[in-house]
């Protein structure tokens, strides 16, 4: 994959950045910056030496003993200290279920960490253009913004709607839904291509050979990468067969054969093990009352077989990149990222192999090697000043002095990072008062926002037909028809976003509350809208005649369960509209809506 399609959407991260100088940094142009005296770990497989190194423009310029220091340029005496080339991480989700979890924190803890590139594989495609806007008032990390596939059923796919997860079961379907990707320039695409949970649950559905081979062939097709989800060594096999480029989970169910290894090899398929994820027991952690409990003892046979697995991968000469699963629980973000090199470690690498698998394998395993990953003139100057010898002693990755991403610092002495770091949220746009009277775009609000289909989670959903219809007034309506799964309390509706990938809040404290027109099956329904610190609720109840309801924003009230509101109402950070409802496990639901507006 070339460079320019993986970042083509990234505006430098740290706009907005006092420097060490205690200058404000400007958009255009980053200062020169000349970091002297410093031991580097280039990552190319030399020797960590002294040296200095010249940073111009937002990359290295020079490297070298003695160089001459530009007039003007911020100077950093580092000697004593570690240069290493930032960190990766081709495996995290930018979700609420990691500490920190919203969006700004988790770059901080990203750049702070010294983690300069990451793989975020949970935003639906209609928010990388919003997302990519937020990102870049930020001091952030690189951020991937990954498509995600799977087959109907299968895992990603039993709680991700349509929108964010796409779902393919033949060549012929996997090809099309990556071309119908293409416009909304993913950086890569995860394919959640094996169904094993881990004897946990009932196993998912697979994604077969031709299927996931159809799906690479038309991403590198357009230059996008391919990432799996693949747990077992069987599947491994089917993985490597199909060419993808990174496996981003422990093979765990066994050890790995000559057979999974040879074909990973001939294939060029690397391997990102994420032990951090299925350590038994994490950082902070204690171990269980009873060490003899069966989840706890299949929990350390699966993270035993993965510390072997990932050893003799790599001692085999398969490509070995850095990824951790940050954001799942007990996966913190930006930390995460460098215990994973400490549990690398206690698989038996060195910690100079740990350190290449973190910065040079990692960028080789996503086709950027020749842009970042190690410290070489003309390579991107992402780079972090570390406390200590961490090719000695890789622990010592924890002791970040200063980060540089684009070659400006983010971290450090005399850094203040910008505003948006610090909330929680892109600044709201005013709340424009139509919502949706479904006469605009196909399948589009009125503020231009895709509309999203919601149904409960799990292998067997609620299935929603959803569509917009002509009244016999002449104008439409959007009609929806469910039958339930069978499970407690099942449920379905549709979420009208009010910006697109509801990413922007809107503020509605112009108004007073939200005013539609329903008819329905004679049974109640919700009518809900998310805020960024979660969903309000009421419900109505709807026969088969239209019917006008006003709902002022004081009878909204915190829903219950995980969707509960985390912060009291202000109307000033709305993010979506959602009607639907549940009715008895196996029955039907029908619902119709119409001019929803704020009044």
């Amino acid at each position: 994959m070339t460079i320019q399609p993986i970042f083509k959407s990234l505006a430098l991260a740290a706009v907005g950045l006092t420097l060490a100088s205690g200058a404000a940094s400007a958009p255009a142009k980053a200062e020169t910056v000349a970091i002297v005296g410093a031991t580097i770990f280039d990552a190319t497989g030399a020797a960590p030496r002294t040296a200095d190194v010249l940073i111009q423009d937002g990359r290295i310029s020079a490297v070298g003993v003695g160089l001459t220091v530009p007039v003007g340029a911020v100077t950093i005496d580092a000697r004593g200290k570690a240069l290493t080339p930032g960190f990766f991480d081709v495996h995290t989700h930018w979700t609420p279920n990691g500490a920190p979890y919203q969006t700004p924190a988790i770059a901080t803890a990203y750049v702070q960490a010294g983690v300069t590139t990451v793989n975020d594989f949970h935003q639906p495609p209609e928010s990388y253009e919003p997302r990519r806007r937020w990102l870049s008032q930020l001091a952030s990390p690189h951020v991937n913004l990954t498509a995600r596939m799977s087959t109907p059923g299968g895992h990603g796919a039993d709680w991700g709607d349509t929108t964010t997860t796409k779902w393919v079961n033949t060549p012929d379907g996997a090809r099309h839904e990556v071309r119908r990707l293409v416009p909304y320039e993913p950086d890569l695409i995860k394919a959640f291509a094996d169904g094993w949970r881990y004897g946990l649950s009932a196993d998912n559905t697979s994604m077969d050979v031709g299927t996931l081979s159809a799906l690479v062939d038309e991403a590198h097709k357009n230059d996008l990468k391919v990432v799996t989800h693949t747990v077992t060594v069987a599947r491994g096999k089917v993985a490597a067969r199909a060419g993808v480029d990174i496996i981003v989970h422990s093979l765990q169910d066994m050890l790995v054969d000559q057979e999974v290894i040879d074909l990973m090899k001939a294939s060029g398929t690397a391997y990102a093990p994420t032990l951090a994820v299925y350590e038994p027991v994490k950082p902070g952690q204690s171990p269980p009352d009873d060490l003899n409990n069966p989840r706890f003892v299949q929990s350390n046979a699966k993270f035993q077989y993965a510390l072997r697995n990932v050893k003799a991968l790599h001692d085999a000469g398969v490509l070995v990149a850095l990824g951790t699963d940050a954001g799942m629980p007990g996966t913190p973000h930006g930390v995460a990222t460098l215990h994973e090199m400490e549990l690398l470690v206690q698989a038996g690498f060195t910690p100079v192999e740990a350190l290449m698998v973190a910065t040079a394998n990692s960028a080789r395993a996503m086709g950027v090697l020749d842009d970042r990953g190690t410290i070489e003139v003309g390579k991107r100057a992402d780079l972090v000043l570390i406390d200590g010898a961490p090719w000695s002693n890789i622990s010592d990755v924890r002791k970040t002095e200063r980060v540089f991403i684009d070659g400006r610092q983010v971290v450090g002495p005399g850094v203040v990072l910008p505003a948006a770091n610090s909330q929680m949220t892109m600044a709201p746009a005013p709340a424009q008062a139509l919502i949706d009277d479904f006469e605009g775009a196909p399948g589009r609000t009125a503020a231009g926002a895709l509309r999203v289909q919601d149904t409960d989670g799990g292998m067997d959903r609620s299935v929603l037909i959803s569509l917009v219809a002509p009244e016999a007034a002449g104008d439409n309506a959007l009609r929806l028809a469910a039958r339930m799964s069978v499970k407690e309390d099942p449920h379905t509706g549709v979420i009208l976003p009010l910006s697109r990938g509801s990413v922007q809040p809107v503020d509605a404290r112009a108004f007073k509350g939200l005013a539609f027109g329903l008819r329905g099956d004679g049974g109640a329904y919700r009518v809900m809208i998310r805020t960024v610190g979660g969903w309000w609720q009421t419900e109505v109840e709807a026969g088969p005649e239209w019917t006008s309801y006003t709902v002022p924003f004081s009878d909204l009230r915190p829903a219950p369960g995980w969707r509960r509101a985390e912060t009291p109402w202000t109307a000033s950070d709305l993010l979506e509209v959602q009607f639907g409802g549940g009715r008895a496990a196996g029955e039907t639901l029908w619902l119709e809506v119409d001019d929803v507006r704020f009044y």
